[in-house]
């Protein structure tokens, strides 16, 4: 392929990551006032949040399937463009149940696209032979900063939260119809030496280690998602402007992070960034729990972005580069193992909130940045 070429396809890629994480945040953005619409006590909202990584995980193994028959291409386009339409039946969803179907349908298409996404991002990571992903990843970030800061803005007008989510569907779709052109059209190609070996799916002790990885992070990463704002309307208690600022900054902070990630895998071993991120995540939850306020929770919350901000793009792009099975089979068997972390956290931190307090339950969560810590010493006996 032509390396003038490269940017183009590049660029459209950076969209699809961008429109994701923008349609992410403009739900992640609503959910306080979800929950007070519908009147859901912390519980409730952790068993309906259950509902979208539900829907993830469930079709793990089902859009690996997709993309490895189809291409990453005509599933990706798909997939996101249900993703923006699914967003806008949210608000719209009046009862527990319909919510919970509704954001079920969400994960689904969320799921599609993630691992669609990613296998165009590692197919074109080849076409570069070096470390890129990072920032396809800074991109979704990028998307899920813009989401936040738009849900606070249109939180504080008259509109309503289906007009919000409307606008977001009509600028996700012209985006898509524009950039699909640009995008992959074949998916990166296996080579003869491991050919026969990448047939079937196979569960090794690199799948499991990076998996764990990931689980850790995204079990954080979720949390961080779903509860920042709940914590800071609940806890910190800040005028209304200043509710969504551990979301912002958190993602503010993974935005940049996964923008400049890449230099430091490149320059020092994967291990080592893994090891920092798991610190940075430890420390940041410590932070936000044990010394509550508007100024300290809010550096903790950027301190957990900064810190999940690199592991995802890195496990990913570990699993491209396995020489055991497809690209996006292994994407798919990471994701798989990291989503339970997706899947667990929210409702989990609403569970262990219902019964003890939010603060606690927050605290709990950064012993999976200990994890992480740990498991980053065995990243090192992976083979590629």
């Amino acid at each position: 392929m032509a390396q003038q070429k490269l940017p183009r396809i590049r660029l459209s890629i950076f969209y699809f990551y961008f429109i994701m994480g923008l349609i992410f945040a403009s739900w992640a953005s609503r959910i306080p006032d979800i929950k007070s619409s519908l009147h859901l006590n912390d519980g409730q909202l952790g068993q309906v949040l259950f509902a979208m990584p539900l829907g993830q995980l469930m079709m793990m193994v089902v859009s690996g399937y997709l993309v490895n028959k189809f291409g990453s291409r005509i599933i990706l386009i798909t997939a996101m463009t249900l993703y923006a339409i699914a967003l806008t039946f949210i608000p719209q969803a009046n009862s527990f149940n319909l919510l919970f179907l509704v954001l079920f349908f969400f994960g689904i298409t969320s799921n599609m696209a993630n691992i669609a996404v990613n296998t165009q991002a590692v197919s074109l990571e080849a076409l570069y032979k070096r470390n890129i992903m990072s920032s396809f990843h800074g991109l979704w970030s990028l998307g899920g900063l813009t989401g936040g800061i738009l849900g606070a803005v249109f939180a504080e007008t008259k509109f309503s939260i289906f007009t919000h989510l409307v606008i977001i569907l009509i600028l996700g779709v012209i985006g898509i119809i524009i950039f699909s052109r640009g995008l992959l059209a074949q998916d990166i190609k296996e080579n003869s030496e491991t050919k026969t070996s990448k047939k079937a799916f196979k569960l090794d002790s690199a799948i499991i280690i990076l998996g764990l990885i990931g689980f850790g992070s995204m079990f954080c990463e979720g949390t961080m998602f779903d509860w920042s704002s709940v914590y800071f309307s609940t806890i910190i208690k800040p005028d209304e402007t200043f509710v969504r600022m551990g979301y912002i900054a958190s993602m503010g902070a993974m935005t940049f992070g996964r923008f400049v990630a890449d230099r430091f895998v490149n320059r020092y071993q994967a291990s080592v960034v893994l090891r920092f991120c798991g610190i940075l995540i430890t420390s940041g939850l410590l932070l936000a729990t044990i010394a509550p306020g508007l100024i300290i929770s809010t550096f903790g919350f950027l301190l957990i972005g900064l810190g999940v901000s690199s592991i995802v793009p890195i496990c990913y792009s570990a699993a491209g580069r396995l020489k055991t099975m497809p690209a996006s089979i292994a994407i798919t068997a990471v994701s798989s193992i990291s989503f339970l972390g997706f899947m667990i956290g929210p409702p989990l931190i609403g569970l262990l909130s219902e019964i003890t307090d939010l603060r606690i339950a927050l605290l709990a969560a950064s012993s999976f940045g200990i994890l992480i810590i740990i498991l980053s010493y065995q990243y090192k006996s992976i083979k590629f």
